[in-house]
């Protein structure tokens, strides 16, 4: 699980630090930082998977090892922070040291209580996509780079390995092309001691197992010509066959089908799939002993079926982030969403992070969720996102004792206070 986040000069997060939970919500206007958000949790993702700088940004092709890969919006190009100019047209003086082409990512992650904390940063040039600085520490640290290489497009980067032996530690040489975490990982030098190999490939994988849950209807409604999957794709590919997996362990039906049943009370009997002329899958529900095909089925209960359907998976990421997961749920279900989140992050297996603009959503969490549930404000001088935890905002604690925290955020009440 992700303990800590912290992003520089990336996009509009110009020096942001989250302390996250198992279960985290963003609020906020539009454009206001929130995407940006899972655009750097993509970034780690890219590097958790091997890529290099450039496919990390701007995308990979499909190959015969390897899925699509798209990159962040607006690709390398978009991706440093710039300040908005001033009345006069020159750049905010404060923000001048940062206009530069590098940003920097560090995270921390710690499985459970008795493991040790992984500590991994990076910076990148992308404007040369390439590594500046990079850094690993897994009970101690085992490499750190000795230059920065921001300033040009330098052939290589040097990291001071600490292979735990007594004398001088060994400076290796590494390409700058790819992170150094990749290039340990994958055990590309005869100087990487294994069990350093061996916590760096977990360390990526982890970064790597993440989900951005986007279930579109149109997706939803489809055959899957899987027959049975143990995850399924981020816009909703293989719904039907995920379903079908879920189907065939009693007890995760049972579960699944409880919450449907409350999302649509005294009238789901049964989940299941219909199949097609070829042995396809279509997702189905039952409902006063008649079968109802996904086509026929609303938005909302499409998206709901399949928001809970990814928290029954077999293969379940470490990470799942859902945007705006109110869209297309009715305000009177709201609740059950949110109960949704927090009985299936209880665990502690899976970590999720959220977007919402809908109060109802903020009226139904707990009071010591507001630690990490995160209103987001863009300053319109300078184009920096601030992002703080509700109970870090001026005064916050002491006002929501007197009205409800949904009125605080649709009445505009956490920006003004910002």
């Amino acid at each position: 699980m992700i303990k800590t986040l912290h992003i520089k000069n990336f996009k509009s997060l110009r020096d942001v630090r989250l302390e996250l939970n198992s279960l985290n919500i963003f609020i906020g206007t539009n454009a206001s930082g929130k995407s940006n958000i899972f655009d750097a949790l993509r970034v780690l993702q890219g590097i958790g998977n091997g890529f290099t700088v450039a496919e990390v940004f701007d995308g990979k092709p499909r190959s015969a090892t390897s899925e699509v890969w798209d990159g962040i919006r607006g690709g390398s190009s978009q991706a440093a922070f710039k300040s908005n100019p001033n009345e006069n047209g020159s750049l905010e003086a404060t923000f001048k040291e940062i206009s530069s082409e590098k940003v920097s990512f560090e995270v921390e992650t710690q499985n459970n209580a008795n493991a040790p904390r992984e500590f991994y940063k990076i910076g990148i040039n992308t404007s040369t996509l390439r590594v500046t600085d990079e850094q690993f520490n897994f009970g101690g640290e085992v490499y750190n780079s000795i230059n920065d290489t921001s300033s040009a497009a330098s052939p290589v980067i040097s990291v001071r390995y600490q292979h735990g032996k007594a004398g001088k530690q060994p400076h290796i040489i590494c390409s700058p092309e790819r992170p150094v975490l990749t290039q340990l990982a994958q055990g590309q030098r005869e100087e990487w001691e294994k069990r350093h190999v061996q916590a760096a490939a977990h360390f990526a994988r982890s970064l790597a197992n993440m989900q951005c849950m986007d279930p579109t209807p149109s997706m939803l409604r489809k055959y899957s010509q899987a027959q049975s999957v143990t995850r399924m794709g981020e816009r909703g590919e293989n719904f039907a066959a995920l379903i079908q997996t879920i189907c065939n362990d009693p007890a995760s039906k049972a579960a699944y089908i409880s919450w449907l049943k409350q999302l649509r009370p005294s009238e789901v009997d049964d989940v299941g799939i219909l199949k097609g002329a070829i042995g396809e899958t279509m997702f189905s529900l039952k409902e006063n002993g008649r079968d109802f095909p996904a086509p026929v089925l609303s938005d909302g209960t499409l998206r709901f079926a399949a928001i809970t359907a990814a928290f029954f998976q077999s293969d379940m990421p470490e990470l799942l982030t859902i945007e705006e997961i109110e869209n297309g749920i009715h305000a009177s279900r709201l609740r059950l969403l949110i109960e949704l989140l927090r009985s299936r992050t209880n665990s502690g297996k899976t970590q999720v992070i959220a977007t919402t603009h809908s109060p109802t959503v903020l009226a139904w969490l707990q009071e010591q969720e507001y630690k990490h549930t995160f209103f987001c404000k863009r300053d319109e001088k300078t184009g920096e996102s601030k992002i703080l935890p509700l109970t870090e905002i001026p005064n916050f604690n002491e006002i929501v004792k007197k009205q409800s925290i949904g009125d605080l955020f649709a009445e505009g009440w956490m920006e003004d206070a910002l």
